[in-house]
């Protein structure tokens, strides 16, 4: 049984042009996936599908073998967390109000957090490198602290499955990996699954057990980021020339761009 199932989902805002056409995609207890592919092909778009903030015209998408639509929103939020690439708070909440807020699915009506509640959190924030912000107001920070204080407000929510819409947006090359090491080692200890959206290509081939690559809202390839990152199928998937070689790691490909690589199709299609 997978962790995550999306089974032939498709979805259109306007009831005619389809955004995803007949998407299916797994993730196992304790993988990360990372969705690839260009600017509107679908990534964020599925993303919402599968966190029901969208509704799907056809398809499905479960947590184990339970369909998503026999579900509440409190109960998919005790199991799924989400964090938006946009994500904005409006009131001086404190850093470490919106850590506690990921606990407020577990609260059962409670007023009040509990002890446990407050542990977690504060665990959170020291794994995110955000404990030294915990009393300033969110509404202070810069855009790369924000992203880590919603990564460390989903975790806190302690789910099974962690959906990331550009999770490495606003932060600094350091807190990147910090933040995808952080993930590797909650998957290794918790089981965590996590969906991730990326248009960093190599990001994507260093940390994920298997890459989904979409283009025109379908699934044209999905493996392990060695059969998938290919520069045959990035020349037209991407319409760009890229040279694809091992990382001196010697486990994942690594993608280089050539200068002046971009099809004349893209260059016309940028200037008109």
């Amino acid at each position: 049984m997978h962790a995550l199932a999306v089974d032939g989902v498709s979805f259109s805002y306007d009831g005619h042009t389809p955004i995803l056409l007949n998407v299916s995609l797994t993730a196992g207890r304790g993988e990360l996936v990372s969705i690839v592919g260009p600017n509107g092909s679908g990534k964020t778009t599925l993303l919402r599908v599968i966190d029901r903030i969208l509704l799907p015209s056809s398809g499905t998408v479960s947590i184990g073998d339970v369909p998503l639509a026999r579900l509440s929103r409190v109960e998919i939020a005790r199991r799924m967390a989400f964090v938006s690439q946009n994500g904005s708070i409006q009131f001086p909440f404190s850093v470490r109000e919106i850590v506690l807020m990921g606990r407020a699915p577990h609260g059962r009506g409670k007023a009040f957090e509990s002890a446990g509640d407050r542990a977690i959190a504060e665990e959170m924030m020291q794994l995110t490198d955000i404990a030294h912000l915990a009393e300033k107001p969110v509404t202070a920070l810069s855009g790369g602290e924000r992203q880590r204080v919603f990564i460390a407000r989903a975790l806190a929510q302690q789910p099974e499955i962690l959906l990331l819409d550009e999770p490495n947006a606003h932060l600094d090359i350091a807190h990147q990996i910090d933040t995808f090491n952080i993930i590797k080692r909650l998957k290794a200890r918790t089981g965590l699954t996590v969906l991730s959206v990326s248009h960093d290509l190599n990001l994507a081939s260093a940390f994920s057990d298997r890459i989904v690559m979409l283009t025109c809202g379908s699934v044209v390839a999905a493996g392990p980021p060695a059969d998938v990152l290919t520069a045959e199928r990035i020349r037209e998937v991407f319409r760009t020339d890229v040279v694809v070689d091992r990382h001196p790691d010697g486990f994942s490909p690594r993608v280089t761009l050539r200068p002046e690589s971009v099809t004349g199709e893209l260059k016309k299609g940028r200037a008109s």
